[in-house]
């Protein structure tokens, strides 16, 4: 208890030496399939499953839904209680939902019941109330989104977010974002959008394994580590993947069941990571069910680690703090992405 208490604001927290060190040399806990906790069983299996599972869905839909459901659901609450475990890394895979309207969903296997309007709303709040927080929403897949569904999205984002909003020119770290008011991060995977717009980054590689099996996932993230990290940030997948075939076989089994009987092993693995700027060092890294075990508090714990040697590279001296105060700049009405009813 105690501890989930300190990683609610862990940023705010970490040691002076750590302030001027760039986010993408730290350790940064995130949740794979963030809004996988609200899975719609109603709703139908997406255009990009497998062929043969949407035919089964068309047949035995109250079957099919509820399997995939269960293999689907990776997370287990809102994105604010996400945070306030000490998630910092957000992975929202967005969608348009049939017989959505002009709402956009998320989605994974099936669609979500909130709409992306709801999540980021609701995120906002939460950054709100906590000023010294910072974190990295990656928004990607984008399942049958048009190009007019982008640009509003886009233009939503940007609105509601406003000055928090963290550059893609930017070096960022904690004080010079802090001086700036920025707690925001947005990693989008269109190009053409990011093109267009210098609030967003580039999409952030997301290291993983396609693997049920703990040991292969491993092996795939130290095969990785060996070849050398990305310059910039870049996320270590601690989630174990099934395939389409595996599900039907398994109706009754879960994601949930498989990844505790794994957790241990991954984590463990975690335990003895070390962030920095070093080749082999980790940045952000991503689990399943973040809330039933110690993963945040393992992760956040790493940084600690370059207190004790050479590993992180400083940052650029910081510009003059700004007044602490921090006020979010309010986003205008718009129903271009919707409210879910």
């Amino acid at each position: 208890m105690e501890d989930e208490k300190r990683n609610t604001d862990w940023m705010s927290l970490l040691p002076e030496e750590l302030l001027d060190v760039p986010l993408w040399n730290l350790a940064i806990p995130g949740s794979h399939d963030s809004m996988s906790f609200c899975l719609d069983v109603s709703s139908p299996v997406l255009k990009s499953e497998p062929c043969l599972l949407r035919a089964i869905d068309r047949l035995f839909p109250c079957w099919t839904r509820p399997c995939v459901s269960r293999w689907a659901t990776t997370q287990q609450s809102v994105l604010s209680d996400q945070c306030e475990l000490g998630v910092r890394f957000l992975d929202l895979r967005i969608a348009r939902k049939p017989a959505g309207g002009n709402k956009l969903f998320f989605a994974h296997g099936i669609y979500t019941l909130m709409t992306v309007k709801e999540a980021l709303d609701e995120l906002s709040t939460w950054l709100e109330a906590h000023p010294k927080e910072i974190v990295i929403i990656s928004c990607s897949h984008f399942e049958s989104l048009t190009d007019e569904d982008h640009f509003h999205l886009a233009e939503y984002i940007i609105t509601l977010f406003g000055k928090k909003l963290c550059t893609s020119q930017d070096i960022p770290s904690l004080r010079s974002c802090w001086s700036r008011c920025q707690q925001v991060i947005v990693t989008y995977g269109n190009q053409q959008m990011v093109l267009q717009h210098p609030e967003l980054w580039t999409e952030i590689p997301y290291w993983y394994a396609d693997s049920p099996d703990p040991k292969k996932v491993i092996a795939y993230l130290e095969d990785q580590k060996n070849r050398g990290r990305p310059a910039g940030f870049y996320v270590s997948g601690l989630n174990l993947t099934e395939d389409a075939p595996y599900v039907l076989l398994h109706p009754l089994q879960g994601m949930r069941k498989m990844t505790m009987k794994a957790l241990s092993l991954l984590l463990l693995w975690a335990g003895e990571q070390r962030p920095g700027q070093e080749a082999d060092a980790v940045n952000i890294l991503c689990c399943d069910f973040v809330a039933v075990s110690q993963f945040c508090s393992l992760v956040i714990g790493l940084n600690y680690k370059l207190l004790s040697g050479a590993g992180a590279l400083a940052a650029p001296p910081p510009p003059p703090p700004l007044p602490p105060v921090c006020r979010m700049q309010q986003a205008s009405p718009t129903d271009a992405i919707g409210e879910s009813t």
